[in-house]
């Protein structure tokens, strides 16, 4: 039988060797006790801040945020009453203005350099000079109340020395040049000479001196005081581009702190379709008024002529595709409803006519093609000034323009329309309600584009900011509406053989559409024939089915929309197509 081997008991250690672990497991737990108390002394020793410092620390943060009120609050009491809150904000605000500042930061923490002075590296932003470092030094003197920064001039900016002052040269570089959208130069030099001054001096617009209430933006630009920039048109959309990036020189005192070398502008590709631009300029011919022409996925200007963006005027019944889309959306109308045949309607018990007291009604097409303002002023109505404007705004109405110096299209807020007949006016364009061609143009290519407004761009093969205005099936609707309004409709003139052309006509009376009797003699009522008091408009896309353009043309004080506007659009729409 195999031996067995006896199990063998742990050995246990000597006893004192068992006292000395009892006694060093009681002290870990001490001794860790005592490292954290001394960490956490130590974190709070580092975190103490003397008032000195906590006056230095607020004054550099204040500085960084642009907070000069709370960085002059903790000057010293002396220094307070010697540079008043103005004068200290003056001279930081000169300083920023010379250096073109953007911001300044503080890179590092304040440190103790002697007793109650402090300093830190700092970095200043600049739009010309781009980052220039310096140290920021700051000087504390008083105790409790009585403490603060002991303010000098060359703290300004950082490492200025005492008794310099910053001063700035300017190199201005060359204007960029304008171009068309095939090449053609629309305006370059310092004469912005074209290859086609008649199709310039419709879209380019003019430079000049700064304008007075525009001086203190150009100079936080960097720009000179007697810097050319652009006042109008594509000169003043592209300024930014065409004028480059400004060269020179910074110094303080004596001492150079930067230079930086101009660039001239680069050459900007405009959209501009110089054929599309000519048809505009002739379709025109002369006339006050305005025409916009665009294309409806991008929202490419191709053409502008005349007030085409900036004198705002009724849109007349052109608004009454918003309208439409409005009531679509909202249900409140049905694309299969008919209303009665009538030549005016009434409204908070007064009546409303139709253009030269036309009688019309019948389908809602047939209302829409022969633009019945017996059937859209009540439709507006019961739609409500809530529903109508949010619609409108859907369309871009008052909206803040993308163009510097365009106003916005515009109809007053819900709350401030007024009662049913004012509804119902702004419904039909009337009213408060304005535009401009070009906001127009965007309006009927957001029909054309399946319901999408597309903000109008000038660049080249750029898209333009996007958003629904109405639902595609609402679009398809006003679509095949306004196809029948040059079919059969007011918009016939616009016709072009071969091509579908949705439109819409715009009468906008310049008077009013009330049935009034204005108490004068007979000899003094208007003319019946009168056309002076009538904007002509008329909008409309080609073709219908897969648009290509978009158009907006306006005529002031021409008459019907139909028989002035229409012809004047298939000018435009024909070279456009062609």
């Amino acid at each position: 039988m195999p031996a067995v081997s006896p199990i063998t008991p742990a050995r246990r250690p000597p006893a004192r060797r068992r006292a000395r672990g009892r006694v060093a497991s009681r002290l870990v737990p001490l001794l860790l006790l005592g490292v954290v108390a001394f960490g956490a002394g130590a974190y709070a020793g580092a975190r103490h801040e003397s008032p000195a410092r906590g006056i230095a620390t607020r004054f550099a943060t204040a500085w960084e945020r642009g907070d000069y009120a709370a960085m002059h609050a903790e000057l010293a009491p002396r220094s307070r009453r010697r540079v008043p809150l103005a004068r200290f904000t003056s001279a930081y605000r000169d300083a920023a203005a010379t250096a073109t500042l953007e911001r300044i930061e503080v890179a590092g923490r304040l440190v103790e350099r002697a007793n109650g002075v402090f300093e830190a590296p700092a970095r200043a932003h600049t739009r010309l000079f781009g980052v220039l470092r310096g140290r920021l030094r700051l000087a504390v003197e008083g105790a409790d109340d009585d403490a603060g920064i002991v303010w000098r001039r060359s703290m300004t900016f950082p490492g200025l020395r005492d008794g310099e002052r910053l001063a700035r040269d300017v190199s201005v570089p060359p204007r960029g040049r304008i171009e068309a959208r095939d090449g053609t130069v629309l305006a370059e030099g310092s004469d912005r000479t074209s290859d086609d001054p008649a199709l310039a001096a419709e879209v380019v617009g003019s430079v000049g001196p700064i304008p007075a209430d525009q001086r203190a933006d150009y100079e936080r630009r960097g720009y000179p005081a007697d810097a050319t920039v652009g006042l109008t048109g594509l000169e003043r959309q592209f300024e930014r581009r065409l004028a480059g990036r400004f060269g020179g020189t910074l110094r303080a005192g004596t001492r150079t702190l930067a230079t930086v070398q101009p660039r001239q502008g680069g050459a900007v590709r405009t959209a501009i379709d110089p054929d599309i631009e000519r048809a505009a300029i002739e379709a025109l011919a002369g006339r006050l008024g305005g025409i916009a022409v665009l294309r409806p996925r991008s929202g490419e200007v191709l053409a502008l002529a005349g007030l085409a963006y900036s004198a705002p005027q009724p849109p007349g019944s052109t608004f009454k595709i918003i309208t439409l889309a409005g009531a679509l959306d909202a249900g409140t109308v049905k694309p299969g409803a008919s209303f009665p045949v009538e030549t005016f309607t009434t409204i908070s018990g007064v009546e409303l006519e139709n253009a030269n007291g036309e009688s019309c009604g019948g389908s809602l097409a047939n209302s829409f093609a022969h633009s019945c303002n017996s059937v859209f002023a009540p439709m507006g109505a019961r739609l409500g000034a809530r529903r109508l404007v949010a619609a409108a705004e859907r369309f871009g109405f008052n909206e803040p323009s993308d163009i510097p110096g365009a106003p916005p299209a515009s109809i007053p807020p819900a709350d401030e329309i007024g009662d049913d007949l004012a509804v119902g006016s702004s419904a039909i364009g009337q009213g408060r309600v304005t535009a401009t061609p070009l906001r127009l143009a965007a309006m009927t290519a957001a029909i054309a584009n399946r319901g999408v407004l597309v903000r109008p761009t000038f660049l080249r093969g750029e898209q333009g900011r996007a958003s629904r205005a109405t639902t595609p099936r609402t679009a398809r609707i006003v679509a095949r509406f306004m196809r029948a309004v040059v079919q059969s409709g007011t918009g016939r003139a616009a016709a072009i053989p071969g091509v579908s052309v949705a439109g819409k006509t715009g009468t906008a009376e310049l008077r009013d559409t009330v049935t009034e009797d204005t108490g004068a003699p007979d000899e003094e009522q208007p003319a019946a024939d009168d056309h002076t008091d009538t904007d002509a408009w008329f909008v409309a896309f080609a073709p219908a089915r897969r648009p290509r353009v978009a158009v907006a043309v306006l005529l002031v004080g021409a008459g019907a929309g139909g028989e002035t506007a229409a012809p004047a659009a298939k000018i435009v729409l024909q070279a456009a197509l062609d």
